[in-house]
């Protein structure tokens, strides 16, 4: 096994996962080249500086590009081991788009030599990780490809997803297990041997398939628990009970966990990938397939009870607060937040100013709405309603005695000792439920 400093390490995609992932391996000492379409982002992470908010990573990217081991490009080059991180979306009739997987393959086919390993990290449709295969097979026909030769492989191909929480990428890259899927065992085993470099956590080698699935019923499972909670909230609405009083009870039963309520889910994760798995077995997953439907409906559902709180006090000014899909990051991929808030802005106009303290400008979306952006202080001085969004920390530390006046719809619970709104079109309840 050649040592960290003689290994190079290709990154294709320097985004939320790509850019941390190739960072802690250049911290190992091993020479890793990140690729990117973009130029500012190469340019960017040359200069030993982020484009993305997260914990520690500006320090981390800073420190391995001033020694050397990390470097950005939008060129790929010979190297040992490819790893794919890209986005996987899917369109607008929730098929997957494994397009810009299939593209990483191609850019890294021409420098392929015998030895190398290449691992697809994106979460993928099952199946995927063999459709890289295929390709491969069908860009490099000089090169054995497991799988599709009686005799040993020239390259290892794998499936390894990321499983990371945001705000916390540098830490759990490291601690968290990891599931490593191979085409064939071999293949897994020369994953497994990658990994082992810089993963503290234990790492679990099975086939590519069942890797791919695994990274899915994470997701789905998480989507189709946060569903629960959400049609919970829209039930004591309805009930006049405040949810998160019957929540936190309810998490007293020893074997009762139930999960917070939002204005929806977001995230290129969870918002993204149970939808994967009902494209492929529709008939079989009708439970993963009203999760998504009943998530997605509680942002509609926040747009109309916001709405009619706002329109119960013409003409004063309504604060959103965030717009990213979780708290303390600034990733707005699928955000309910920024759907709330957009189309609260177009109903609204100039009445609606946004406070997210992770970015310095609105969103695209917003145009020509008449929203604009400002700090949490100057909402509190200029605006009488607040639509709480994101529980990000700068929220919280808002204090009853700077809100007191205020008619607030918390769909996070962050503030529990806040007055229920007397405009609300309805009977009046202990609180307004998320």
């Amino acid at each position: 096994m050649v040592s960290n400093a003689e290994l190079k390490v290709v990154v294709v995609g320097l985004g939320y996962i790509g850019l941390p992932t190739a960072a802690v391996i250049a911290r190992t000492g091993a020479k890793v080249l990140g690729i990117d379409v973009s130029a500012h982002v190469v340019e960017t992470v040359n200069s030993g500086k982020v484009h993305i908010e997260e914990v520690d990573l500006d320090g981390l990217v800073s420190g391995v590009v001033a020694r050397g081991t990390l470097r950005a490009a939008t060129e790929v080059e010979p190297a040992d081991v490819f790893v794919i991180a890209v986005p996987t979306p899917f369109a607008d009739d929730h098929a997957p788009n494994i397009g810009y997987v299939l593209r990483a393959a191609t850019t890294i086919a021409a420098v392929l030599k015998a030895g190398d390993v290449v691992i697809l990290e994106s979460t993928s449709p099952v199946g995927t990780t063999e459709k890289v295969r295929d390709l491969l097979a069908q860009l490099r026909p000089d090169l054995k490809v497991p799988g599709k030769t009686g005799e040993a492989a020239d390259i290892a191909i794998a499936y390894c997803p990321e499983r990371v929480l945001p705000g916390r990428i540098l830490v759990e890259l490291i601690d968290n297990d990891r599931v490593i899927g191979g085409i064939t065992p071999r293949c897994a085993r020369k994953a497994l041997t990658f990994y082992r470099r810089f993963v503290r956590g234990a790492c679990v080698t099975t086939t590519s398939r069942a890797a791919e699935m695994t990274k899915l019923t994470e997701n789905a499972f998480r989507d189709v628990n946060i569903a629960f909670a959400n049609e919970l909230s829209r039930l004591a609405d309805t009930m006049e009970v405040d949810v998160w009083e019957v929540i936190r009870l309810a998490n007293r039963h020893p074997r009762v966990n139930i999960l917070s309520p939002g204005p929806g889910v977001g995230g290129h994760c969870i918002a993204v990938d149970p939808w994967f798995l009902v494209h492929a077995d529709p008939a079989n997953s009708p439970l993963i397939r009203t999760a998504r439907e009943v998530n997605d409906a509680k942002i509609d559902y926040v747009v109309a009870r916001a709405a009619a709180l706002i329109e119960a006090r013409p003409g004063v000014r309504v604060a959103c607060l965030g717009l990213a899909f979780k708290a303390n990051i600034d990733d707005f991929r699928e955000s309910p937040a920024l759907k709330v808030s957009t189309e609260l802005a177009r109903r609204f106009g100039k009445r609606i100013a946004v406070v997210e303290p992770y970015t310095n400008a609105l969103p695209a979306a917003f145009a020509g709405t008449g929203a604009g952006l400002i700090d949490i202080d100057s909402a509190i001085e200029q605006c009488d309603i607040m639509i709480v969004l994101v529980d990000h920390d700068m929220f919280k530390s808002v204090p009853l005695d700077e809100r007191i006046d205020k008619q607030v719809y918390d769909t996070r619970g962050i503030w529990p000792d806040q007055p229920a709104p007397k405009a609300w079109g309805e009977p009046e309840s202990l609180r307004l439920a998320g």
